[in-house]
């Protein structure tokens, strides 16, 4: 399927690896042009040279700045050409026990989950309505519904994320502009595969026994029972990024492996 996609610009926060990877692959493909970004300059323009080695005729380049620290983010955005599509993937996590978690970590999981997002959209939406097209999707995740015990925080942001999301979409009535999110579920990026690897051999257990594991005890309701992989989400993200997507728009769309029990 061409997902007429030729002639936009996509840029996709946190894209040096995992989803953002995955998301930047699979609209090269589609023959968009593309910027990555990740925190250091050398890694970007690392990512870059293998992309442009894997698709020669793909239009490709990248913007380095940690989402983390707001002057970076403003130094991005004045080097930020203009866009179609936005992809705010950015994103961090960590596990720990709600009454272990400080004041700081609540901000920084904020900081680097919200207003990533909230900053990017806020530079790119009034030029995307003036020229009467364009999509913002939110990668968030199942977390924004299934709020996770073991990293409440996180599951606020990505339930924020939403909110912001919805609330765009509202600004966009009666034009070609589209604001979605996207609900990946527990996805076999770097930082989750590092992190079940981290618990497998402290159990001295295999990946896939690990793997089993989380899903017994973790996400009994997941009806995939896998981690999915980041090619599968970005396959929902690329025809979402698409024209065809037309009436899609103010929807929270899940490839969360049927781990939500609800059908809303």
């Amino acid at each position: 399927m061409d997902l007429q996609l030729h002639n936009k610009t996509a840029f996709i926060s946190g894209s040096t690896a995992g989803i953002g990877l995955a998301i930047a692959e699979a609209l090269l493909k589609e023959n968009a042009t593309v910027i990555i970004n990740g925190r250091k300059q050398s890694q970007v323009e690392e990512v870059v040279k293998t992309l442009q080695q894997f698709y020669p005729n793909g239009k490709v380049s990248g913007l380095a700045a940690d989402f983390g620290k707001k002057e970076e983010v403003d130094a991005l955005i004045k080097q930020l050409p203009p866009i179609d599509i936005l992809i705010n993937n950015v994103g961090t996590f960590e596990p720990k026990p709600f009454a272990e978690i400080p004041d700081e970590d609540w901000y920084q999981l904020f900081e680097v989950n919200v207003m990533s997002g909230v900053r990017l959209s806020r530079h790119v939406f009034p030029k995307l309505l003036k020229q009467n097209w364009g999509r913002i999707i939110f990668i968030s995740s199942e977390s924004a519904v299934f709020i996770p015990d073991e990293m409440i925080h996180y599951g606020m942001t990505k339930t924020a994320q939403l909110a912001i999301a919805r609330g765009l979409a509202e600004l966009t009535k009666g034009t070609h502009v589209t604001v979605n999110s996207v609900l990946p579920g527990p996805t076999k990026s770097r930082g989750v595969g590092d992190f079940v690897n981290s618990l497998a051999t402290q159990e001295n257990v295999s990946f896939d026994e690990m793997q089993t594991r989380f899903f017994h005890d973790f996400r009994p309701t997941s009806l995939l029972q896998r981690f999915a992989t980041p090619e599968e989400v970005a396959n929902m993200v690329a025809y979402v990024s698409s024209p065809l997507s037309s009436a899609t728009n103010g929807a929270a769309l899940r490839v969360e492996g049927g781990l939500i029990k609800s059908i809303l």
